[in-house]
């Protein structure tokens, strides 16, 4: 063994041990050996950052920015949240919510597919009282197995292409993955929808501040436009009730009270005054979009580029808004700040939210420009609550993100563009057709993943142009020399699940990748189906809540503990080890 390999491979090991541990954050473990293997000259300093500027970080970014705005366009939700609410129970739900969770984790990233649907499902068993533990794993679950039919499914399809272009001149395609990531989709569902039952069915999950924030109920108002009164809709039809908001008021086009009968007909130029919590608000004008949240005049920013932001804030005792209302301080007209919303515990409001006069100690929904913002609070005394994203006022775009994702979908499938240009491309354009804010589409990127995968890049490549890539490829197939070939394969998935949980799938794919490669050459077998094994085993972690974003995602809300996975889990690893190995030899033959 060299200098050189036994370096490459004592950071390895240094990492790894330091990610079994636990101790410290997997990002910033990659960093430091980053550094390390750059004071020692492991990695040349014009090659150390590198692993940031690869099609994989480009890839998983651009490919969470579209996912957070397929996300906040609520096409999802509008497609199938009305018959899914209709699940009653358990034995429906599970087999449902978890096999539609899988179907989107094949068009979006899993984590994101799984975020879009947790509150679905959460809001299901609260209305049914489903236990929360009983749907959320098996919806994670499915998300992972979802995630491995396209190539930007899950991070590791993504590395275990780049491998393949380095190690064997040319990429997998977009749908490479497809054959056997169907299968297992396929026959995991069949699994989830009978060994759900295995899960604690008692137990709650637990509220988090976002959580016990978002209980707060306000009041705010919704335009009728003149679609929606042409179209003969009465206050029934809106089935306000469904989303969990109260009328209090309905008003006439020309600002005076009308009786709010079940049946009564709404007049263009009228308006809602509305109470909901914001959530439910925003399903309501998600669900009809002909109904406009609380119209506002059109403010000039005050420098160019500043994004508009709608914060929460409680109003104080001496706060000059307090006996006031909004149209008597000048709100909009002194501060240029619009009032979206009005919270208040123990009252109902029913007067128009410019002619409500202000309490000590309600909590005011304001928009404005954000750099504007601190100035208005200090301004008029008002005490900001803690970071937390509020969707009134909020526009969002329903059609155009799932079109932006179409056509980069296509591109990438018609071979007109590469994965990396089209998704970054879709990430941009997520931004100019307004479906995100920049502040949400930086937001939206998970920089401890990023940061991971850069650094963690060239050290796997020190490792391969040294020469230890061959040596743990010599190791294993003196040890793998004489078995079955599909039992090898088997063995190679099994080594990927089992290390993923421990070291993160993408570091697993990293150091495994190069391997798996190397041991097919050395049996005279077909690298494609090792390179198969690697990213199916290291993106099928189901034993624990640590090894993806997504099992993480779910255990909070779910109130699993760590022991809960492996009830789930191993019959599912079981599953995909058996499956798995016969799929690839069938699609991928040895």
């Amino acid at each position: 063994m060299t200098y050189a390999q036994g370096l490459s491979f004592a950071l390895l090991l240094g990492a790894i041990a330091m990610f079994v541990w636990g101790r410290f954050r997997y990002d910033l473990v990659a960093l430091v050996v980053l550094v390390i293997a750059m004071a020692t000259g492991d990695v040349p300093v014009k090659q150390a950052f590198t692993g940031f500027t690869s099609d994989v970080v480009i890839i998983v970014g651009s490919a969470l920015v579209v996912s957070a705005a397929i996300a906040r366009s609520g096409v999802i939700e509008w497609a199938v949240g009305p018959w899914l609410e209709r699940l009653r129970t358990a034995q429906v739900q599970v087999p449902v919510l978890a096999g539609t969770t899988a179907i989107l984790s094949m068009l979006t990233k899993n984590v994101g597919a799984l975020a879009i649907l947790m509150p679905v499902a959460l809001r299901i068993g609260r209305k049914t009282g489903t236990s929360p533990a009983s749907l959320l794993m098996p919806m994670a679950f499915m998300s992972l197995l979802g995630g491995l039919v396209t190539l930007v499914g899950t991070s590791t399809n993504i590395i275990v292409s780049q491998i393949r272009q380095q190690e064997l001149g040319r990429p997998f395609a977009l749908f490479d993955f497809a054959p056997v990531g169907l299968v297992l989709t396929a026959l995991g569902l069949l699994t989830v929808s009978v060994a759900w039952r295995l899960l604690p069915s008692k137990r709650q999950g637990a509220a988090g501040l976002d959580t016990a924030s978002a209980q707060t109920r306000y009041t705010t108002e919704a335009r009728i436009t003149p679609e929606l009164a042409e179209s003969g809709v009465t206050i029934a039809d809106l089935r306000l009730n469904d989303e969990g908001v109260m009328l209090r008021r309905l008003i006439g086009p020309d600002g005076a009270a009308r009786p709010a009968l079940p049946d009564a007909a709404l007049q263009a130029g009228g308006c809602l005054v509305l109470e909901g919590q914001d959530e439910a608000l925003d399903r309501l004008f998600a669900r009809v979009p002909q109904l406009h949240g609380r119209e506002t005049r059109r403010m000039s920013k005050p420098e160019p580029g500043e994004e508009m932001r709608s914060i929460e804030a409680v109003v104080q005792e001496h706060s000059l808004l307090v006996g006031q209302t909004a149209q008597e301080v000048g709100l909009y007209d002194r501060f240029g700040v619009h009032l979206m919303g009005i919270g208040r515990s123990q009252e109902r409001i029913t007067e128009r939210l410019d002619e409500t006069a202000l309490r000590a100690g309600d909590v005011l929904v304001l928009r404005a420009g954000e750099r504007a913002l601190p100035a208005i609070l200090t301004d008029l005394d008002l005490l900001p609550l803690f970071e937390r994203h509020v969707k009134l006022g909020d526009r969002r775009q329903r059609f155009l993100p799932i079109i932006v994702l179409a056509c980069a979908m296509v591109m990438v499938a018609c071979g007109v563009a590469p994965v990396a240009g089209a998704f970054f491309g879709a990430a941009v354009m997520m931004m100019v057709v307004g479906a995100l804010s920049p502040r949400e589409a930086y937001g939206a990127l998970e920089p401890e993943v990023l940061v991971l995968l850069g650094a963690l890049t060239p050290i796997s490549e020190a490792v391969h142009h040294s020469g230890g890539t061959e040596i743990i490829a010599h190791v294993m197939t003196g040890l793998l020399d004489g078995m079955a070939p599909i039992l090898a394969l088997g063995l190679m998935m099994a080594a990927a699940m089992v290390c993923s949980p421990f070291l993160h799938n993408a570091p697993t794919v990293l150091l495994l990748g190069p391997v798996a490669v190397g041991v097919a050459r050395g049996l005279h077998l077909n690298p494609d189906a090792f390179l198969m094994a690697v990213a199916t085993g290291a993106g099928s972690d189901f034993l624990t809540p640590v090894g993806h974003q997504c099992n993480t995602l779910v255990m909070g809300p779910g109130g699993y503990r760590f022991g809960d996975y492996w009830r789930l889990g191993l019959p599912l690893s079981i599953m995909v080890i058996v499956a798995g190995t016969l799929a690839i030899d069938l699609f991928w033959p040895l």
